[in-house]
Order: C-alpha cells, then structure tokens, then sequence
C-alpha cells in the first residue's frame, strides 16, 4: 500500500508490546504478565525462538558496531591525509616565506653594496653571510655577481662556482622563489637583487632552507586526531552495548520478522479505515495521522511531529484535539467540511500520555455547509464595504472605494456614474431622469477594458432602457448580455466592444439616497463564468444604498464646505489699499478639510501710518468664519478712532467676551471662542513700529543684510479671557527691513512642534535682496504641509521711509499773531512742492486748526505737513480735549470753524499722543 513519507514507524511497534494497536496494555492479561514478558516468555513461544531472537538482536548491534568501526576509521584515514597534505603544503610556503625575507633583508643591509664593489667582496661578505645564515637558521646565504658567481657559500671551496639555480628575474629587479632538489635534499631558495644607489642591480642575494628543517604545526595535531579516534572508538562499543540492550528490552524479545509482521498487520488496518485517526503526544504533538485524516484535513507531508496547532488546521479543530479532552461526535468544520469528532485519552491503564481522535465526514451536511459559506462571504462582503466606503466626506473618493472593494469579490468590473450636480454639491433636478452624468469611478480586474475612463460625461440617450431605470430607481439583472438587447440602446458600439471583451453579466442599481437620485452603479462580470443570480442583486441593492448614503454625506459635506469657503473668502480682504509706507505681499491657504478664522489686514492710518493685522479665531466652521469677521469689522471701526495698539486689543477682548456670553446665553452652551491677534502700526517718517499681541506667534524682523530675529514682546494673553492688560513694545526699523506676520498654522502641526517650525521659518527669511512676493513664496515652498490641517495665512511687509524733502514742520507761539507767518511758510512749501493751487484751502484749515490750539489748548503748538499720497495737515498741542463738530445756528456767531475744515478736506481725525493730541486732515492731490 502507498506510503506518506514522514509516517512515525515506532509507535505501531510500541502498540505490540501490549497487544492493541493503540500501544496500551492488553486488558486480559494482568499488569505482571506484562512487566515479567522478557524474562518469562509466553508459553506458547517455543525455547528456541527466544534465543534465536537475542541472537538476532546481537547480530543487528555488532552490525551496527561494525559500521560504526568503519565510519571513524575512515574519518581517521582522512584526517591523517588532511594533516599530512597541509603540512607538507604549510612547510613549502613557511620555507618560501624564510628565504625570502632573509635574502631580501641580507640584500638591503648596510655595506652590501660597497663590499661588493670593493676588490675583495668574499671577504667582506662571507663572515656576514655565515653569521646571518646561523643566526636565522637557514641553510646557506650566498651572494652573487650579476653572472651568478659565488661571492659566498657555507662550504669555501664552492666560492667562486656558477650558482645553480634561475637569476634571470632577479637581474631584472624581481624576486625569484624555486623548489629544488640539491645536495642536501629538497629545499626552497630565493634570489633577490641588491641595488645601487641609482637603482641599477649591482648583485643578487641567494637564501635557501631545507623543507625537513621547518616544522609545521599540523604534525603536532597528529597524535591528537589518534586519541581522538580511540576515544570514539571506545564511546561506539559502550553505545552499542547500551543500544542493544535498550532494544532487547523495547522489543520484549520479540524478533524482527515478528516485529514486522505486526507493524505491517497495524499499518494495513490504521490506513484502511474510512475515518480519520490522529494520535497526539501529551504536549499536543502529532505523533500519527492515517491517510483518511491527511484527506480530510488536508495535512502537509511534515506534520507528523508538529504541534498541531502548527499544521495549518482550523482554529476550532486546532484547539479541540490539543486540550486532551473526551469529545464525542462534536461536530467542527475544517477545510470546507464538517467533522464529526471523537476524542479519548490513550493514558488509560497505564498507557502512555496523549489522545486519539477520530473524525468522520458528515456527508449528508455539504449542501448546508456551501451554503453557510456563501452567506459568510456576502456578510464578509458587507462587513468590509461598510468598513472601507465613507472613509473621507469626498464624492469621488467614495465611488472609487465603492468600486475597489467589490472587485474581484463580487464583479469583475464595476462603474460608478454620478449627476453632473453632485460633483459640485448640488442636488440633481427632481422629477425627470438625469440627462447627463460624469463617471466617477471605474474598477477592474484587467490594465485595460473597453469602457471609458473615470472622469468622461455620458449623456443619458431619452428612452434606453438606461433612461427608464434611472427614472424608475428600479435595479436591473442581465444574466446574459449576449442574449439581452435592450440595454444596448445607450451606447451600440460600445456595447460591441463590451461583449468581444468577453462580458456576459450585468447588474445596474441607481444610486438613491433620502429620496434624492444620485447616479447609477453598474456591475460587470467578464473573467468568472458564472452569471448573476438574484441573490447577487439583492446584495447588490444593500451594496449600493450604503454606498449611495455616504455618496450623498459627501455631497451635502461638499456643499456645506463650499457655502463656508465662499463665507470665510467674502470675509477677507480682496485687495490691500494703497499706501507709500509699506511694499507687501501676502498668502492666504485654507485647510483641506473644514475652514477655520484666519485672517490679514492691511489698514492705512493717518499720518502717512499703516497698520498690518493677523489673527486666528480658535476652532473651524461657519463658527469661526463669521467670528473672524466680526473680529475683522471691528478691528477697522477701532483703526478708524487711531487706538494704541494695546488699547486695541482690549477692545478686542472685551468683544470676544460678549461674543462667549452672547453665544451661551442663546444656544445654552459653555463652547469659548477664543482668538489671538498680533496688531502692528508702522509711521515711515520715525521708522518705528509699535507692536501689541494676544497670544499670537511673535513676528519676524529680516534686516536689509538678511539677518533674521524674533523680537521679544510681551505675550499677553488670548482674546476672550477678559480683563487681562496688554503691552505694547517699539521697535524701530531700518529702511529696506522685513516685517513677516503669521499664523501658527503655518510653522506648527501635528507632526512638527512650534519650534522647530520657527526655526525653518528663520532659515527660509535669511536671504537679502527679496522682494515680499519672493519671500512669500520661498516660505511656503520650504514650510507649507502636504495637507494642511489648519489655516495659513502670511504678511510680508517691505519698509518704506518717507524722504525729509517731502515733510515739512514748524513750532508755533501761543500768540494769533504767529499764525499769518505760518501761512507764509506753508505757501511757500507748498510752491516748492508743485501744489500752489491747493495753498489757499490748506491756509485756511491750518488758520482755523491753529487758532484753536492757541485759543483752548496750552503748552508748545507744532504744525507739520506731510506729502504722501495725499497731503496731511497734522496741528498737534499738549490738551487732551478734542474738538467736536457742531452745526451753528444762523444766529450764532461761532461754530462753523470746524465745519468748515471737514468741508475743504477729504478727511479729518484727531489722534491722542502720550504728550497731547493731534489733529490732521488729509487733502487730495490734483
């Protein structure tokens, strides 16, 4: 009978000696019969089988000793031979490796070379090269004129005498190595060149030794690979002597064609059966399985001897036949089948550890059990699409995962095809069919296959079978397309193409989902050969109303963040004002997901003043959008009343606040809104900047040579947590120097904490000679995320001065009579400036400005003009008491003054000073 290799052979022999084939104690028989059977055999053995079985067993060991004998012997024989070889082969290179470093070192000592061109070079040389020759232990050191005659020998009388031996090489400037056989027996000499000077070869140097004189260190391994050999030799007796002995006592003196008769007799009968037997050891280990139980379990060749948890059975089975309980017809599926298992202990009545398990195949249940798969793979199916399609709140992302995940599980190609509205987040019209829609994704098993590609429009052709199903919301099974006519309709010459491809299948479900029509979905099969059924297309439906659910959050997500962004962009600046004291540039990125209170400001002050803002409501949504423009609006009314920039802030705070309590006091919540913001005010005439923040990220300052620093200002604290003072801080710039403005989404995210962020910053602004739209764009290409999670938005502000020529002051007495000489002098600035036609209006506001700074005002008076971009008329005085416009009656003989200051100029303020207050008007030019 056939064979697994691997079977254990011992365990049936085992059996034997109790008498079953499951190797315990035969019950029938008491447990002293079993114990004394070596030495009392059964009667019904004759005498002489009992000997003629030990005789049998001393045979088999003396034979196993034999082989045993021979095996060292050999490895002995080869480990002399080895020794042998690699000492002669050790003693020829060690012989090499001694002649030519004497000769060489003879040949380059001192003196060779003048002894030999001295008359009498043997002389000289022979007391040296004996002396060298005992001392190194060579056989002889003998030196050469470059004809090979001896200047030197050991023996005198061979002085003078033709070397015998090559030169050749030597002579031209080599080294020579030869084996020979001489006088005294075979030696290694070699020749080495002795040099001038100048490198020419003026001699040669001839060393040699006896290979008998080195010794190599393998002879002294000999005498140990002999004691070794004895040593195994004595070992291999001793273990045979016990082997035997083991055996006779396994066996119970049973000889081998019994043995084998048995063995054969239990084999016949274990591998027969129609049921599967395992036999595990008590640690779980499978010590025999029969060729019904490697069917039905599918067992790799190497099981045997392998826990059974390691043999690639199913978990379930696994875990019964190792736990060594008792189990009766429990029923377990494994390897597409149902088992019936049996399980008993083999430990009874003193057997050995472990257990025996037979399984049987449940025929009768294989219907149900294709069945129970088929339904576990549509609930598998169902459990990983609901996993995988909705993952992001993107349209076409979620058609793609719609179409991955059921290819090739379920369809050999899927199309996903989507209202053109949907894209956008529209709703697609109600009440018709959907004329066009826009592939949004495609799916497939194969590179390439004759539909179009995900991105094409297809017009839905009025009254194709297409058409009617859209309209109806109705899914659609065609088992076979080649049969099937009328959803050729749409497309006749793709369907060709489509049916030559070889598919033959097709399920098309709409895309419906809160009564809204989304699409269709269609399923194509191709490689498999068999068609759809109507299972398929009611897991098709579930499939797709999932997939139509999270289709349409996509949508309304799509929609709701383009209403947001369309907000958030409304909200900020379209474009900065125009203004002479600053070169700027700027870059507003929103997150990919959501949007957040970001924003910039560019805001003109009088006095030829700027005022750049940067800010970030915490939080993102509508929320935070319409917060961020609330923020925005009041910063500009609070610029219009020329506020310091910590008197700003704390306006700001104050808002937020009532923000918060407004906010809690409708919705019912605790939710904080929370913003920072970083207000700078910037006069090119003084170059100061002065600077207030609230929690914002400190701004940079790039010096004209590129220099970079983070000035140190006050923190303050966030806007919202009322009550908390801020501080100001003065900076001032050099003309040329770069003020960079920021909000923490750009040096700051998840993976990159703020420092190392400002520290990429400072590297991307360390380079003179930019202009604000190179620095901006520099610092986004070295710092901007792949996907930004939070706002950006980035300042870049370039400073100006405005030049001495172009401003113009003067101190003024507290005395009506000074101020006909200003008007003088300003006429006179005025002509110098190319702005005669403007110097009566710009004489009488200053005459009405000044006349009341010397009437209600007190201390020093100072009037300055300044040409900007307009023509600023600034009076400034020590009162804090600001003047009011009034309209007088006509009765009254004052009052108009002010009137008519604001109907001459564009505009008119005043601006309080730590020292007084200043009053200015603006005038256009031209």
């Amino acid at each position: 009978m056939a064979r697994f290799p691997g079977r254990a052979r011992g365990r049936p022999a085992a059996g034997a000696a109790g008498g079953l084939p499951s190797g315990r104690p035969d019950p029938s028989r008491s447990p002293r019969e079993q114990t004394e059977r070596p030495e009392q055999p059964a009667p019904e053995r004759a005498p002489g089988r009992r000997i003629r079985s030990a005789s049998n067993s001393l045979s088999l060991a003396a034979q196993v000793f034999a082989l045993q004998v021979v095996v060292v012997l050999l490895l002995v024989a080869a480990a002399v031979v080895a020794l042998v070889v690699q000492s002669n082969r050790d003693s020829v290179e060690e012989a090499r490796n001694r002649s030519v470093a004497v000769a060489q070192t003879f040949a380059n000592s001192p003196g060779i070379v003048e002894a030999l061109q001295s008359p009498d070079p043997t002389a000289i040389l022979q007391p040296k090269a004996q002396s060298v020759r005992i001392q190194t232990g060579v056989d002889f050191v003998v030196v050469l004129n470059n004809d090979g005659i001896r200047y030197t020998h050991p023996l005198p009388d061979r002085i003078g005498k033709k070397f015998v031996g090559t030169i050749e090489p030597a002579l031209a400037g080599g080294v020579v190595t030869e084996q020979i056989t001489g006088t005294i027996g075979p030696l290694v000499q070699a020749v080495v060149p002795v040099r001038a000077p100048n490198g020419a070869v003026v001699g040669l140097v001839s060393a040699g030794i006896t290979i008998a004189r080195v010794s190599s260190a393998s002879n002294h391994q000999l005498p140990i690979v002999l004691g070794a050999a004895g040593a195994a030799l004595c070992l291999a007796t001793g273990g045979t002597a016990l082997v035997s002995r083991r055996l006779r006592r396994q066996t119970h003196g049973l000889d081998p064609v019994e043995m084998t008769r048995m063995y054969e007799h239990h084999d016949a009968v274990l591998h027969s059966v129609r049921e599967g037997v395992l036999i595990t050891d008590g640690d779980g280990g499978l010590v025999l399985a029969n060729d019904e139980a490697r069917r039905l379990l599918e067992l790799p060749r190497d099981a045997e001897g392998r826990p059974v948890t390691e043999v690639g059975l199913a978990p379930a089975l696994a875990a019964l036949l190792a736990a060594g309980r008792t189990v009766t017809d429990d029923v377990v599926p494994a390897g597409g089948r149902l088992l019936a298992v049996n399980i008993r202990p083999t430990d009874r009545d003193g057997g050995p550890a472990g257990s025996v398990a037979t399984l049987r195949d449940s025929t009768e249940l294989v219907g149900l059990a294709g069945r129970v798969d088929r339904a576990r793979g549509r609930l598998r199916l169902l459990y990983e699409a609901g996993v995988s399609i909705g993952s992001t709140l993107d349209v076409t992302r979620t058609a793609e995962e719609l179409a991955q995940v059921l290819v090739p599980s379920f369809a050999d190609i899927v199309s996903v095809d989507l209202a053109e509205q949907v894209f956008g987040g529209d709703e697609p019209p109600t009440g018709s069919a959907i004329s066009r829609m826009r592939r949004a994704a495609l799916s497939s098993v194969g590179a390439e296959v004759p539909f179009m590609v995900a991105g094409t429009l297809i017009d839905v052709v009025p009254e194709s079978h297409l058409a009617r199903s859209i309209a109806g919301g109705r899914p659609v099974l065609e088992p076979d397309l080649r049969v099937a006519t009328a959803w050729r309709t749409q497309d006749p010459a793709g369907a060709e193409l489509i049916l030559e491809h070889g598919v033959h299948s097709l399920i098309r479900v709409p895309l419906r989902a809160r009564g809204v029509l989304l699409g269709v979905a269609r399923f194509w099969r191709c490689e498999r050969t068999e068609p759809f059924e109507e299972d398929d297309l009611s897991l098709a439906e579930e499939l797709v109303a999932h997939a139509a659910v999270c289709i349409d959050n996509a949508r309304r997500y799509t929609r709701e963040h383009a209403m947001a962004v369309t907000l958030q962009h409304s909200l900020l600046p379209r474009s900065l004002p125009p203004q002479n004291a600053l070169e700027v540039a700027h870059r507003y990125l929103p997150a990919q997901a959501g949007v957040g209170g970001d924003w910039f400001d560019v805001i003109p002050l009088p006095g030829a003043r700027v005022a750049l803002v940067v800010g970030d409501v915490v939080g993102h949504g509508l929320h935070a959008a319409a917060t961020m423009g609330r923020l925005r609006t009041a910063i500009h009314n609070f610029s219009a009343l020329d506020l310091a920039p910590d008197e700003l802030l704390g306006h700001l705070d104050e808002l937020v606040s009532r923000i918060d309590q407004d906010q809690a006091a409708t919705q019912g919540g605790s939710q904080v809104t929370g913003a920072t913001c970083l207000y700078a005010v910037y006069d090119p005439v003084s170059r100061r900047c002065t600077l207030a923040r609230a929690g914002h990220p400190p701004p940079a300052v790039v010096h004209p040579d590129g220099t970079v620093e983070y000035p140190s200002l006050p923190a303050g604290p966030p806007l919202g947590l009322a009550g908390m003072p801020f501080e100001t801080a003065e900076l001032e710039l050099a003309e040329g120097s770069t003020l960079v403005l920021y909000t923490d989404g750009l040096v700051e995210d998840r993976t990159r904490d703020i420092d190392v962020g400002l520290d990429l910053l400072r590297t991307a602004l360390a380079r003179a000679g930019r202009n604000p739209e190179q620095t901006c764009a520099d610092v986004l290409g070295a710092l901007l995320p792949s996907r930004p999670t939070d706002d950006i938005a980035l300042l870049v502000a370039r400073t100006k001065v405005l030049a001495a020529e172009r401003m113009a002051q003067w101190e003024v007495p507290s005395d009506p009579a000074a101020v006909s000489g200003v008007r003088a002098a300003v006429s006179a600035q005025l002509g110098a400036w190319g702005l005669e036609e403007a110097a009566f209006v710009t004489e009488l506001i200053l005459s009405e400005l000044i006349t009341n700074a010397i009437r209600y005002a007190t201390g020093p008076i100072r009037v300055r003009l300044l040409l900007d971009r307009m023509l600023i008329c600034e009076v400034s005085d020590t009162s804090s008491t600001s003047p009011h416009l009034r309209y007088a009656a006509s009765t009254d003989e004052g009052g108009r003054g002010l009137f008519l200051v604001a109907q001459f100029a564009e505009r008119w303020g005043t601006r309080y000073t730590g020292t007084g207050k200043v009053i200015w008007t603006e005038q256009p030019l031209g």
